[in-house]
């Protein structure tokens, strides 16, 4: 069983018992999370695709923990002008645990 469901502005696919890294939560962890934004279900025998969204559906997840993403070094040049600019930039995640989807 799998769904296609909207977290924080995104699309992810998620199953049963998996850990996804999603955009930041503000939620603290430990505490469950619900997601009703979901686009298909698949269950193994049917498969239901919503228009936008699948009515009465929903994904449940537990807080894991919050992180940050390795280092992405952004690097902008202006060739024959002596212009160079070196940044780095870390993007901060949540970890959830998908606990059921109905």
């Amino acid at each position: 069983m799998y769904a296609i469901v909207e977290i924080a502005g995104k699309q992810f696919r998620v199953e049963k018992d998996a850990v996804v890294k999603v955009p930041l939560l503000h939620e603290e962890v430990g505490k469950t999370v619900e997601f009703d934004r979901v686009f298909l279900l698949d269950d193994g025998k049917e498969v239901k695709v919503g228009r936008p969204v699948v009515e009465g559906a929903k994904v449940k997840a537990k807080v894991v923990e919050h992180g940050r993403d390795k280092k992405i070094i952004v690097f902008k040049k202006k060739r024959r002008k002596g212009y160079k600019v070196k940044k780095g930039h870390r993007q901060h995640f949540t970890k959830i645990q998908i606990e059921n989807i109905a």
